[in-house]
């Protein structure tokens, strides 16, 4: 594991070293992780930087390296920040509903954070919230007849379909939808070539229904995995 890694591991994971120069500290964690969120809130990741953190914070730049090494590491404490903690009515739920909720929920901490999407790529170090959500697909599918691959790649496969439709929604802007854009990128074309495109034509013209692709990927891939459910479990 590289040092970066190591910095990031010793901050999400802890005991957090304490600075051993200089005055007594003055900051946290938690309000360099809050600053830098507020900033990306308001102006997206690219605009977080050590500087602008610290200026929020009325310190010096480097006041700030003595609790956090560097600008990945800011971000990856940014993010176990803002994710939060899973759904937690497990007990209350089967499994369908459990992981129903799990992708709404997730869905609602992208739109809070559209910068998420951005932060959330490629290989890196998780948090232990972010690594609970993980967790949470994986139990609630427990003791349902699938491998324990099976049950991480379910997670993984929601966690693509919430990540693709938050990635359109942000696309699309705060008073868009995902099918709005689709739409605007071609909708005026098949309109004047519906002759050519007659089933494209069709279905656009159809409004039933719109605006929930969401839910409506959500409900087939929790219809897979029930289907195959039933199968391993004899219940088909």
């Amino acid at each position: 594991m590289s040092e970066a890694a190591n910095d990031t591991v010793r901050l999400l994971w802890g005991p957090a070293a304490k600075p051993t120069r200089g005055p007594k500290p003055a900051l946290s964690l938690e309000r360099i992780a809050a600053a830098g969120v507020e900033i990306a809130d308001a102006e997206g990741l690219g605009a977080v930087s050590m500087q602008k953190v610290a200026g929020l914070l009325d310190f010096t730049k480097m006041s700030l390296y003595r609790y956090v090494p560097g600008k990945a590491e800011l971000v990856a404490l940014m993010v176990e920040a803002s994710v939060g903690a899973p759904p937690q009515d497990r007990d209350a739920l089967d499994w369908r509903g459990q992981l129903t909720a799990w992708a709404h929920q997730l869905a609602e901490s992208f739109a809070r954070h559209p910068w998420l999407l951005d932060a959330t790529v490629g290989p890196r170090v998780l948090g232990p919230k972010e690594l609970s959500w993980l967790e949470r697909v994986v139990a609630a599918l427990d003791g349902h007849g699938l491998t324990g691959p099976e049950r991480m790649d379910a997670a993984v496969l929601l966690a693509g379909h919430v990540r693709g439709i938050a990635e359109h929604s942000r696309a699309a802007g705060p008073d868009g939808s995902p099918e709005a854009e689709l739409l605007t990128a071609f909708g005026l074309m098949v309109h004047r070539h519906a002759d050519r495109y007659p089933a494209l034509a069709a279905a656009m013209a159809d409004e039933g229904g719109r605006d929930q692709a969401l839910d409506f990927g959500l409900e087939r891939i929790l219809d897979g995995l029930a289907a195959l459910i039933d199968r391993r479990t004899g219940t088909a």
